[in-house]
C-alpha cells in the first residue's frame, strides 16, 4: 500500500470508491477529472489516493478554506478508505498526508467531515466533534409539479441568467449559512470555478426565482445521469420569508425529473429549520449523517 498524488486518470476509481463509500454523494467520472486536471483558483488544492496493488482504496483532499475571511482556516475533504481495507493506517496515513500538506501554506485550524461510526477515529486524532449535517433522499417518480409563481415573480433556468446576478445572489444568501466559519470570502472567480463552470451543473435543471431584475432566491441542480445533488439552494436575505427558496427548489427538482433524473440527494446542517423544512414538505427522507470535526495543528 502507498499514499500518492492523485492523477487525472485516477478519475473512474475515485468515483467507484464513493459510490461504495457514500452512495448519497453525486460527482462524475468527467467532474472529478476536471477538478485534478485542473484545481480551483484559490491555490493550495490538492488530493491523494491510498493505493494497493494498483487498486485504489482510500481518498483525500485537502486545501485552504477559499470562501472565508479566517486566513488560518482549512479543509481535510472525504477522507474515507474501502470498508474492506480498514483498520490496516490507510485513514491516519491519508490524514498525514494532507495536514502535512496544510502546515506549510499557513492553515492552523483544520476541519473534515466524519460519518458517525468514524467519529472514534477522528477524536483518536485530536478532533472534536462539531456540527451534524443531514443527508437526505428524495424519490422523483413521482416528481413535483411545476409550481405557479406568485405575481411579478419568473423562474427562470439558469441558462437564462447573466452569471454574476447568480453570484450575486449566492454571496447574499450565503453570509448567514449556519457553519464552523463565515462564508464571507468568496470570489467570483472561486464561485465561477465552483459552481458555473463544473461539468455536472445542469443550467437547464437548475432555477431561479427572479423579481425585479434580480435574483431573489435560487436551487442549482448537479447531475450525474439519473441521480442528481442539490448543490445549494438560497434566498436572498430581502426577499425571505415568501416561499420562493421552495418555490425555485421544487421548479429545480420538476425540470431534473422532466429530464432524466430519478432520485435527488441533499445535504443540510441540523441548524438549518428552514432549509429542512422546505426538504420535508417536499417529501425527503434522512439517509445519513456526518459531523464536522475540527482540530488544530502543531
Amino acid at each position: 500500500m502507498r499514499i500518492r498524488l492523485a492523477q487525472p486518470d485516477d478519475a473512474p476509481a475515485v468515483v467507484a470508491l464513493r459510490a461504495v463509500v457514500h452512495p448519497y454523494l453525486v460527482r462524475g467520472v468527467e467532474s472529478t477529472r476536471k477538478m485534478l486536471t485542473d484545481p480551483p483558483p484559490h491555490g493550495g488544492w490538492t488530493a491523494f489516493v491510498a493505493e494497493d496493488a494498483g487498486r485504489v482504496v482510500g481518498w483525500t483532499s485537502a486545501e485552504p478554506t477559499g470562501t472565508t475571511a479566517a486566513a488560518d482556516f482549512g479543509d481535510i475533504n472525504l477522507l474515507h478508505v474501502h470498508p474492506d481495507w480498514r483498520r490496516r493506517g490507510i485513514g491516519t496515513a491519508l490524514l498525514k498526508a494532507a495536514t502535512d500538506h496544510l502546515g506549510p501554506l499557513g492553515v492552523r485550524r483544520v476541519r473534515t467531515m466524519a460519518q458517525t461510526d468514524s467519529l472514534g477515529f477522528a477524536r483518536r486524532h485530536g478532533f472534536t466533534v462539531s456540527r451534524e449535517v443531514r443527508y437526505s433522499a428524495l424519490d422523483l417518480n413521482p416528481a413535483p409539479a411545476l409550481p405557479v409563481p406568485p405575481p411579478g415573480v419568473r423562474l427562470l433556468p439558469i441558462a437564462d441568467l447573466d452569471p454574476h446576478l447568480l453570484y450575486a445572489a449566492d454571496v447574499a444568501s450565503a453570509v448567514d449559512e449556519p457553519g464552523d466559519v463565515p462564508v464571507d470570502a468568496k470570489s467570483y472567480e472561486s464561485w465561477q470555478y465552483d459552481v458555473w463552470d463544473n461539468l455536472g451543473l445542469d443550467k437547464a435543471a437548475s432555477t431561479a426565482a427572479v423579481s425585479g431584475g434580480e435574483v431573489a432566491a435560487f436551487s442549482l441542480v448537479k447531475r450525474d445521469g439519473d441521480r442528481m445533488w442539490s448543490d445549494y439552494t438560497g434566498s436572498v436575505p430581502a426577499y425571505r420569508g415568501r416561499g420562493l427558496a421552495r418555490l425555485a427548489k421544487t421548479a429545480a427538482l420538476h425540470r431534473a425529473a422532466a429530464a432524466g433524473v430519478r432520485i435527488a440527494y441533499t445535504s443540510n446542517d441540523e441548524a438549518n429549520a428552514p432549509m429542512l423544512a422546505i426538504n420535508a414538505r417536499l417529501g425527503y427522507r434522512p439517509v445519513a449523517a456526518q459531523w464536522s470535526c475540527l482540530t488544530e495543528l502543531t
